[in-house]
């Protein structure tokens, strides 16, 4: 499995930037996938999920401003992120999601940072 974040790039506190996941080895739509995140010195975190039949889930500091979504025929898994904060900055991942666990699997990441 192979994972290829992109989108990631330097904007200013309320705007917007979308992420793309593209996929290779598996399919998105099988899973349940995820995307992730790591701010400075914390923990990598899930801050959105799209199951196999389409359900969202969003964290508390998202909810709102965060919009996951799934192409199939592309294989790709997208993230807008919109009334961007500071906070937000951070490196940004995707991966599967099997109950509370990501896959083994990781990308580059892409970083989004989010100037005041």
């Amino acid at each position: 499995v192979q994972l290829a974040e992109s989108g990631g790039g330097l904007v200013q506190a309320g705007g917007s930037l979308g992420l793309s996941c593209v996929a290779s080895g598996t399919i998105v739509s099988r899973h349940t996938m995820g995307w992730y995140r790591q701010r400075p010195g914390k923990q990598r975190e899930l801050v959105a999920s799209i199951t196999s039949g389409s359900s969202t889930n969003y964290g508390d500091s998202v909810k709102g401003r965060f919009t996951i979504a799934r192409d199939n025929a592309k294989n790709t898994v997208y993230l807008q992120m919109n009334s961007l904060k500071p906070d937000d900055t951070a490196v940004y991942y995707c991966n599967t999601l099997s109950g509370n666990y990501p896959g083994t699997n990781w990308g580059q990441g892409t970083q989004v940072t989010v100037s005041s």
